[in-house]
């Protein structure tokens, strides 16, 4: 196993709505960031390292550069992905291959950004598919493993998702009757998440799970 890069993060999914604001925390922080992507993004913030991947690439084995720290923001939609099977294609086969390959890289953290109700055991599709992603992940010898389960995540992506749009709106009304142990299921601006992710005392060892109450205010 490749001898880890102290300090250094690498973002999957740093184009994304969490992505981004990952790579922009950790940036302000002066840690060192890897953001994989696709293609060459313009408007990065300075101090960030882009490396291009070709995800169907690291399914067949290829490498990745040293981090220590792993983030994965990857996510999609079924009608942007185009089927079922290709949303579970990016959610749990490119997760797992990026996993697979940073830890092989000396990777010993990973963050994950999964979602409130997950299970790899429920009726719903998405929420099956999130965990069985979560379970995957598990079996991949990081030290230290933290998994974010947000509600509706809100903020402006690059590109737009009419349904979600509306269902931010709906949140406004709907979190401030969410109390007691539905609080978990609060919407939760993407920043205010991705800030939670990069903290410190949200990295411990071992494997852990945070939910909406878990963030600060």
């Amino acid at each position: 196993m490749a001898v880890e890069a102290i300090n250094t993060s690498m973002v999957a999914g740093a184009t994304g709505l969490v992505g981004r604001h990952v790579v922009e925390q950790l940036t302000a922080q002066r840690i060192p960031v890897i953001a994989l992507t696709r293609r060459l993004v313009a408007d990065f913030p300075d101090g960030t390292e882009q490396f291009l991947v070709d995800f169907n690439a690291l399914l067949g084995g290829a490498e990745l550069p040293a981090c220590q720290h792993l983030y994965v923001c990857l996510g999609t939609t079924i009608r942007r992905a185009g089927s079922r099977a290709a949303f579970r294609k990016v959610d749990i086969d490119y997760a797992l291959a990026v996993a697979k390959r940073a830890r092989a890289s000396g990777a010993t953290m990973l963050t994950l950004v999964s979602s409130v109700g997950a299970n790899a055991r429920s009726a719903n599709f998405y929420l099956r598919t999130k965990g069985e992603v979560e379970e995957a992940l598990l079996g991949l010898g990081f030290a230290a493993v933290n998994i974010f389960r947000p509600g509706l995540l809100t903020g402006a992506r690059a590109q737009r998702r009419m349904l979600e749009g509306i269902a931010q709106n709906m949140a406004k009304v709907v979190d401030p009757i969410l109390v007691g142990g539905l609080r978990r299921y609060r919407s939760v601006a993407a920043d205010k998440l991705a800030a939670a992710m990069v903290e410190p005392e949200h990295q411990m060892q071992g494997t852990r799970y945070w939910y909406f109450a878990d963030l600060p205010d």
